[in-house]
């Protein structure tokens, strides 16, 4: 007993909390924990591209990317969801949704099998009592006969239901990410500034949104996107002069998404009024703005905007790359060097035309595959972005790093 004792006064002197983002003001090397402490300098970041989207697409509301293809819808009366080329955003098809309506959707998440879309909106009057996502089985919907149940929901503090006038209530919500379980909305609220996560169920039926956790985001917050396995979400949004702005919540337990890094980034594309956020890797970003007309002063058409955070988020991505060696091996491989922008070499007492390869990166997807020869024992890697992978070669347990530079 006084040995267990012993032992967990020593495990909690172990534990440091403090700032671990290296990135951060006040970063500090010796902390072991992330306590969300974190704060960063004021930054901003332009598009990498950006292309004008189909005239069908002028209230983009919301972005999700499957099936190699974007997908997004309006946010009023129309019932299509709508394919986009990830390459320029160009109209690949429309879907409709028989037998829905649309009363203002804002937000289109995604899991395995069923597309949400988020029909929400509730800026109008702050008072709507029909509020509900539509989950549409993916398979059905590429057979142009969609299924979709209904999932519906009111707020657990929203206790009063007097109209408020237009954009003028903190029910208002744009924004939701779906989980294994869950889904939990961000909203959008019109007096404070701020945001509040919700949670509820998966399954169709009718729900009470349970409160979570609010945080202060100083903007009105119109879309979300989740990389699960990285613990990593990123809003989007804009100021009430329509600055847009994202805002990175990463490095947090669980549920807790403002519990971990917190850093607002504004886009420099101003009077553009973002609705939709998608990610594919957690660098590369795609945003999406409708259309919006201020006479004399400003239109801006609708549009898909390209966007990498690599300077923002490659530390928290591949936080291991200066420790790898020049050589890995083990006991029946040898792979040179393990930093390459080109080519990497792996030698062998064995046969290596019996032996495949395959490189995954840090979300643990193939990108590279292929067999070896004892001819050309080499695997070129100059077609991969710059990042850190990991190797694994024919039935060899295990896994070497690769960092591609």
């Amino acid at each position: 007993m006084v040995i267990s004792f012993l032992f967990f006064i020593n495990y909690s002197k172990a534990q440091i909390y403090g700032c671990t983002d290296p990135m951060a003001e006040n970063y500090n090397s010796s902390a072991t924990n992330n306590d969300g402490s974190c704060t960063y300098n004021i930054a901003s970041i332009k598009p990498a591209s950006s292309f004008n989207l189909d005239s069908n697409l002028t209230e983009t509301s919301g972005l999700i990317l499957w099936n190699n293809q974007l997908w997004t819808h309006n946010d009023s009366q129309d019932t299509n969801i709508y394919s986009l080329d990830t390459i320029n955003g160009d109209l690949i098809q429309s879907y409709p949704l028989t037998g829905s309506f649309n009363n203002d959707w804002e937000e289109i998440s995604h899991d395995d099998e069923y597309i949400y879309i988020g029909d929400f909106g509730n800026n109008s009057n702050g008072n709507r009592t029909n509020m509900k996502l539509l989950k549409i089985n993916k398979n059905s919907l590429l057979i142009d006969v969609a299924s979709i149940d209904t999932i519906n929901f009111s707020y657990s503090n929203q206790t009063d239901l007097m109209p408020t006038g237009s954009n003028n209530t903190d029910f208002d919500c744009e924004a939701f990410i779906v989980t294994k379980d869950s889904i939990f909305l961000f909203s959008k609220q019109w007096i404070t500034n701020k945001t509040s996560v919700y949670s509820l169920p998966k399954t169709p039926g009718t729900y009470i949104a349970k409160l979570k956790s609010t945080y202060d985001v100083q903007g009105l917050i119109t879309g979300a996107t989740y990389l699960e396995p990285k613990n990593i979400i990123v809003l989007t949004g804009y100021s009430k002069l329509l600055q847009p702005f994202l805002y990175l919540l990463y490095d947090f337990i669980g549920s807790d998404y403002f519990g971990g890094n917190k850093r607002k980034i504004d886009v420099s594309i101003p009077f553009h009024q973002v609705e939709g956020i998608v990610t594919t890797n957690g660098l590369k970003y795609y945003i999406s703005n409708e259309y919006f007309t201020q006479p004399p002063y400003s239109t801006v058409p609708q549009k898909l905007h390209i966007i990498y955070l690599n300077a923002y988020l490659e530390n928290y991505f591949y936080p291991l790359i200066t420790s790898i060696p020049e050589i890995n091996l083990d006991d029946n491989f040898v792979i040179y060097p393990v930093t390459s922008s080109n080519l990497i070499t792996i030698k062998t007492n064995n046969d290596l035309s019996q032996e495949s390869y395959i490189l995954t990166n840090q979300l643990g997807q193939a990108v590279l595959n292929g067999k070896l020869s004892n001819e050309n024992p080499s695997i070129n890697i100059s077609s991969l972005s710059n990042g850190l992978y990991m190797l694994k070669i024919g039935r060899s347990e295990q896994s070497f790093k690769v960092l591609k530079k």
